[in-house]
C-alpha cells in the first residue's frame, strides 16, 4: 500500500504576535493535491495535532474541517495519535465511533497494541506516553525511562506481528541520533527520554512526529516527517512537506509544501533595509527576523521597519548600542517618553516590545501622565 506521513501540524500556533491558521490552512490545501497527485491508499499523522492543550475554539473548528474533508468526504482512511502538545482526553472524543469511516485515533497506550490492518500492512499507533504510563501498563517497577518503556512495548508489539504483512508504528517521541531546532518542546532529559533507533529495527518503518525538521534523523526506514510550516527562524533553511511511503516493495519519497509567507532572515543596517533599491526584491509580506548591524539609537526603529516589512518577527542588534556620552542626556531629554521606553527596552533585552507589550507599555504610561494631570 501508500500512505502519506505527515505529522506536527500544531493548529491554533502563533509565530511570535502573528496568526497562522490562514498558513496552515494553505499548507493543508497543498498536501491534499499532494495526496490525491500520489493516490494515496492512507493518511498518517504523527501526532501534536494541535499547538496546545486547551485548544482555541478556531483551533478545534479548523481541525475539524479538515479531518471531516480527509475522512468523511475524500474517503481516505486516516490513522492519527496524540503528540505532547495534545490533550490525550480531549482529542479522543468520539473515538468509539470514529472507526465506522476509519478513522483511527489513538490517544492512550493500551490501543497501541491492537493494530490496525489496511491491505498489506499493519500499523501500530502509538501515542504520545510518559514512562509511569508504561510502568502501570505493564505492572513493572523496573520502567523509568522511555527506553525502558519502549523495549516491553515493541515486545508486545511482536506478539501481535501477523506473518506475511508489513509493519509501520507511528510514534511521537525523540529518537537517540536526532537534533532539535527552537520551535520543539524538549521532551527527554538528559538524554534518558531518547529512543535508540536500533529498538525499531523489527518494523518496515517507523513514521515519528516531534521533530520538525525532516532531516532531524538520518535513517532509511525510521522518519520525521518535520512539521508543514516553518514555526521559528532556525528552520528558515528547511524544506517542509511530507514523506510519500510504499510498503512493498518498500520505497519513499518526499514532496515539498511551499508556505505563503516564508521565514527569512535580514542582516543589514537600518538605512539599507529601508531603500527600495534593497527591498524591491524581497517578498517583504514574508515573516521577517531582522538583525541591524547599526550601533547608533533608531528612534522608532520596529514603527519604521514595520512600514515596509509588516510581519517582522523578531528584531536584534548585531553588536551593542554606543551613545556619545557628552550628549547622551541631552539627546535622550529630547525624545518621547514611548520612544525613550523602547529604545531602552531594545538596548537591554536586544529585541523590540512585541505588539502586546507595547500596548501594555502604552496604557501604563497614559494612566502616569492622567495621574500626573490630576495632581
Amino acid at each position: 500500500m501508500r500512505f502519506l506521513h505527515t505529522a506536527d501540524w500544531h493548529i491554533g500556533k502563533r509565530l511570535h504576535d502573528f496568526d497562522l491558521i490562514e498558513d496552515q490552512k494553505a499548507a493543508y490545501q497543498q498536501m491534499i493535491q499532494i495526496a490525491e497527485e500520489e493516490k494515496v491508499d492512507a493518511i498518517v499523522i504523527a501526532g501534536d495535532l494541535y499547538d496546545r492543550a486547551l485548544a482555541s475554539e478556531e483551533s478545534v473548528q479548523t481541525l475539524n474541517g479538515m479531518l471531516e474533508d480527509l475522512n468523511l468526504k475524500r474517503h481516505w482512511p486516516v490513522l492519527a495519535i496524540s503528540g505532547n502538545h495534545d490533550s490525550a482526553i480531549r482529542l479522543e472524543t468520539g473515538t468509539p465511533w470514529y472507526q465506522a469511516t476509519h478513522f483511527y485515533l489513538h490517544t492512550k497506550l493500551a490501543q497501541a497494541f491492537d493494530p490496525v490492518t489496511i491491505g498489506d500492512t499493519q500499523f501500530f499507533l502509538l501515542p504520545y506516553f510518559e514512562p509511569v504510563d508504561a510502568r502501570l501498563y505493564f505492572d513493572r517497577d523496573d520502567i523509568h525511562t522511555v527506553q525502558a518503556a519502549m523495549e516491553a512495548i515493541v515486545a508486545e508489539m511482536q506478539t501481535h506481528f501477523e506473518a506475511g504483512k508489513q509493519h509501520v508504528l507511528v510514534a511521537h517521541f525523540f529518537a537517540a541520533g536526532s537534533s532539535h531546532s527552537d520551535s520543539e518542546t524538549k521532551i527527554e532529559v538528559g538524554g534518558l527520554n531518547a529512543v535508540p533507533v536500533d529498538l525499531m529495527a523489527c518494523f518496515d518503518y517507523v513514521a515519528l512526529g516531534h521533530l520538525h525538521n525532516r532531516d532531524a534523523l538520518h535513517e532509511d526506514r525510521v522518519r520525521y516527517s518535520g512539521s508543514p510550516l516553518k514555526f521559528s527562524v532556525s528552520e528558515k533553511d528547511q524544506t517542509k512537506g511530507v514523506w510519500i511511503v510504499d510498503t512493498n516493495p518498500f520505497a519513499i519519497h518526499f514532496r515539498a509544501i511551499t508556505p505563503i509567507h516564508d521565514v527569512v532572515e535580514l542582516t543589514n543596517n537600518f538605512k539599507t533595509l529601508i531603500d527600495p533599491a534593497f527591498y524591491q526584491d524581497i517578498n517583504r509580506n514574508d515573516f521577517i527576523a531582522v538583525t541591524l548591524t547599526d550601533v547608533d539609537v533608531i528612534p522608532n526603529v520596529m514603527q519604521e521597519l514595520r512600514q515596509i516589512y509588516p510581519h517582522i518577527i523578531e528584531l536584534h542588534r548585531q553588536q551593542a548600542l554606543t551613545v556619545d556620552a557628552p550628549t547622551e542626556g541631552v539627546q535622550r531629554r529630547q525624545l518621547a517618553p514611548m520612544t525613550l521606553l523602547t529604545d531602552y527596552f531594545e538596548a537591554v533585552t536586544g529585541h523590540a516590545l512585541d505588539d502586546q507589550q507595547q500596548k501594555w507599555a502604552e496604557q501604563s504610561l497614559q494612566k502616569l501622565q492622567h495621574h500626573d494631570t490630576e495632581a
